[in-house]
């Protein structure tokens, strides 16, 4: 199953991949649709008024993971790639003013956000946790499409058909268009041993099947750059973030304090951890205030591999480009295995499918720089994913802040935790990476749907909102 390093890690804005990007995504395929000829429809009919409904977690987190105003941005022709955060509020305002939306290459349609944008929380669409429908009506309101798409998390999008056709398949499909397609942890560690190749540069092969060397290397250095900008943004800014909470922001100060201490040559035994947290703290306080981020592999788990990463390049000396993008292959190849054997979405199989897989993709990716065998590398994956299981999603509010922020933090530490575990030891171990993927499949399914990112239970019934 070939899953690309661009598709685990995918430029956006926040606070949701899955609630946000998802529906942005969703609603620039239905333009796309309409704009088209495949659909039937009477003879000179002419779409009028375009609107939509959100079900189940996006109903329920909708607004506190800004699904209606992404929603509204995608309809009128924005993309997560390319959309600017600071227009958004902006762009918002006239659509809402004027009850039109229009998008490049079609005419304004009528679409008023007051009616046109329900959140149906009475109504589930049976698919999937995160889904939507888009409907397209002519001047005297008769119907003239309906189409329903669910968000499956990280930023993907798939129709009703597409998500059966996942269904119905029997095992993950085998990639058959990359020279190493492995499915699983099994099949990575027997390709990398007939190789003699890292899971990095298995990894390059395959992407190079589809693109030039000088195109991924300059892909790669984007996500990075990405990331970077978005640790040092979260690393300046200070204020309150949106939403209701009245959650401040913390990593700033936090980040002035170790700057103070360093400079005092203040003795700090937990210094690594410290800037792990703080790294990863910036980069989900950007994600919450709606700014530009990394799906790694979701929004709302966004912090936990850049965090390492610049844990990597600030505490080893011989961290260098070549080794980013050493570590982005082997935290996507990880990635790859957990969405196609289980889920990365928080509705879905609750937090252990973000920032857990999260957790697992960055231990990966540092066990690799550090010179991890494939076995090492498949330990540290494991270790960290293990040790996240059961986490449910449960956000307060419905805000991607708390407790995301935090833990965002903590998977970080627990991602360099087990890549050093596994870098000192000989790669064998108890519990193969492969069993503890099912193992988070199997618990995400009997997990009650209160903890998955409805906002029904666990943390956001028990903490006042203030």
């Amino acid at each position: 199953m070939f899953l690309s390093v661009f598709d685990l890690f995918k430029i956006g804005i926040g606070p949701s991949s899955s609630h946000t990007m998802g529906p942005m995504t969703a609603a620039a395929r239905f333009l796309a649709e309409l704009q088209g000829n495949d659909w039937p429809r009477p003879a000179n009919a002419k779409v009028d008024r375009v609107a939509a409904s959100l079900h189940g977690s996006l109903a329920y987190t909708g607004v506190g993971h800004g699904t209606d105003r992404a929603v509204i941005l995608g309809l009128a022709g924005l993309i997560p790639t390319t959309v600017d955060p600071d227009r958004t509020d902006a762009i918002i305002d006239k659509i809402t003013a004027d009850k039109l939306v229009t998008a490049p290459g079609h005419p304004a349609y009528r679409f008023d956000p007051a009616t046109d944008l329900v959140l149906d929380k009475k109504t589930p669409l049976l698919g999937h946790a995160n889904g939507m429908a888009f409907y397209a009506y002519d001047a005297d309101d008769h119907l003239l499409l309906k189409r329903i798409y669910y968000s499956i998390g990280g930023g993907f999008v798939v129709s009703e058909e597409e998500l059966q056709r996942l269904k119905t398949r029997s095992e993950p499909e085998a990639g058959t268009s990359v020279p190493y397609p492995f499915r699983n942890a099994v099949e990575m560690l027997s390709m990398a041993a007939q190789s003699g190749l890292s899971i990095a540069e298995m990894k390059r092969v395959n992407e190079e099947t589809h693109m030039s060397r000088e195109e991924l290397d300059a892909g790669l250095d984007r996500i990075w750059d990405t990331m970077k900008g978005c640790i040092d943004r979260g690393l300046s800014q200070e204020g309150i973030m949106p939403g209701g909470l009245k959650v401040r922001r913390r990593a700033r100060q936090l980040h002035d304090k170790l700057q103070e201490d360093w400079r005092q040559n203040r003795p700090n035994p937990l210094l690594a951890n410290d800037w792990l947290s703080i790294y990863a703290m910036a980069v989900n306080e950007e994600n919450a205030a709606g700014g530009r981020v990394v799906t790694a592999p979701t929004n709302g788990a966004a912090g936990v591999v850049p965090a390492v990463m610049r844990y990597w390049l600030h505490f080893h000396p011989e961290a260098d480009q070549a080794s980013i993008r050493d570590f982005l292959l082997s935290a996507a190849a990880v990635g790859g295995i957990i969405k196609t054997n289980a889920s990365i979405s928080g509705a879905e199989v609750g937090c252990q499918g973000e920032v857990g897989s999260a957790s697992a993709m960055a231990a990966a990716g540092l066990c690799a720089v550090m010179g991890g065998t494939p076995e090492q590398v498949e330990n540290a994956a494991e270790i960290a994913l293990e040790h996240h299981l059961g986490m449910t999603c449960d956000p307060v509010g419905g805000l991607v802040q708390v407790p995301c922020i935090e833990r965002n933090a903590l998977g970080a530490v627990k991602a360099v935790t087990a890549a050093s575990l596994a870098i000192k030891g000989d790669g064998k171990h108890f519990v193969p990476l492969d069993a503890a993927i099912e193992t988070m499949r199997q618990t995400g399914m009997d997990m009650n749907e209160r903890y998955k990112e409805t906002s029904l239970g666990g943390l956001a019934v028990n903490v006042v909102e203030c």
